[in-house]
């Protein structure tokens, strides 16, 4: 019966969203233009010639190639073209994709869109997924499919419903619970441990949400901090919370941590208690807090060189602006943005290990035990010091 709850609950949820899922089914086709690009598949038939040319301005030497292309696929297959490409270097045999843009006489005009990444990310998913199964057997296909169901999620509800522009940072919130609903019982199954997790996780992510709006408005930042971002906004004329974009991103970075952390965390009490049934709620507490700070010194140095390494290219900037200030390069919107992302994420996993552990006591141990007991029976006090001195 209980099981069925906590179906229910999570189908009540996916009701919720389901008015934001139509209205993207209705957007795409509201959106198409006329433009007259077209991107097909060509094979690169010979490399006419290739040299390097100074651009003026700045000196910078940069690689640039003549080449004969063939199209392979659409309603012009077979056709060759010439053309000059600076984008990447490619050598014969090379699949890419072809961009052609007919200008308003009627010239059509070349040029290489993006190489044919598709067989190496197939490859190196394809390897992902078997290693997986391989060495995770069950809980690994779970883990997939949670995987795939969290991707369905951000992808059919939270970027419409951002599109649409319903508030970012209270669609992700909503988006990250269910997230951890769907993920935490696919994955872990449905039981008192997994709940206390989720419920841990889920007041996490809340907390995190609202220390995330005061950082970011009050640090006054844009959330126009990338090309892409700058291009998004550019295309949507303004019409689109950047901001809020920038504090959903950091709570949905936080997720694949805090699912590590929350679900340690009830786990280390139900076992603590297992081994140990004569102990109180508070000194399992203690003790799993115990294991919580080991897991939180490893974790939050793992989430920081996460950020840091997909900010490389700032850290480059940095060194390269090495003679200004501190003060100023970290004052720059691009780096106090990552700063506040490391910071916010980082808080949001350190508070998840007292939440969750708190609230795993209170749901997996007995109710008859208190939680700040008054004098314990002098069997427990033998049989704790007992397992202290052996450990």
């Amino acid at each position: 019966m209980r099981k069925m709850k906590y179906f229910l609950f999570s189908i009540l949820i996916l009701s919720m969203f389901f008015p934001f899922i139509s209205k993207a089914a209705g957007t795409a086709q509201d959106q198409t233009t006329q433009d007259q690009i077209t991107i097909v598949k060509a094979k690169v038939e010979e490399v006419i010639n290739q040299t390097v040319e100074i651009l003026p301005g700045d000196n910078a030497a940069t690689p640039t190639q003549t080449i004969q292309a063939e199209i392979v696929e659409g309603p012009n297959n077979g056709q060759n073209v010439v053309f000059a490409n600076d984008y990447v270097m490619l050598k014969k045999g090379d699949i890419f994709f072809l961009s052609c843009e007919t200008q308003p006489g009627g010239n059509e005009t070349y040029s290489v869109s993006e190489p044919d990444r598709l067989p190496v990310l197939l490859f190196f998913s394809i390897l992902f997924i078997l290693l997986v199964l391989i060495f995770g057997g069950l809980q690994g296909l779970r883990g997939l499919i949670s995987l795939s169901g969290s991707l369905l999620v951000i992808i059919f509800v939270l970027l419409p419903a951002i599109f649409h522009g319903f508030s970012p940072i209270l669609v992700s919130i909503g988006v990250s619970s269910l997230i951890i609903i769907l993920g935490s019982y696919v994955t872990h199954g449905f039981n008192k441990t997994t709940s206390s997790a989720v419920v841990g996780m889920i007041i996490t992510v809340v907390i995190t949400g609202i220390m995330a709006y005061f950082a970011v408005y009050n640090s006054h930042l844009t959330g126009v901090t990338s090309d892409e971002s700058a291009f998004l906004n550019f295309d949507l004329q303004g019409h689109i919370d950047m901001v809020g974009i920038l504090m959903g991103g950091i709570m949905i970075g936080l997720l694949g941590v805090l699912y590590d952390v929350s679900i340690g965390q009830a786990i280390s009490v139900e076992e603590l208690h297992k081994i140990a049934p004569h102990i109180n709620r508070w000194e399992i507490y203690k003790r799993s807090i115990r294991i919580g700070r080991e897991h939180i010194g490893a974790l939050v140095n793992t989430l920081a060189i996460a950020y840091v390494g997909a900010s490389l290219p700032l850290l480059l900037l940095f060194y390269y602006s090495a003679d200004s200030s501190l003060a100023m390069i970290v004052n720059r919107e691009v780096f106090a943005t990552e700063i506040i992302r490391i910071l916010i994420g980082s808080i949001g996993l350190v508070l998840s290990v007292p939440i969750t552990t708190f609230l795993s006591v209170l749901m997996l141990m007995p109710k008859n035990k208190k939680f700040f007991p008054g004098e314990e029976l002098e069997e427990e006090k033998n049989k704790l010091a007992h397992f202290e001195h052996h450990h």
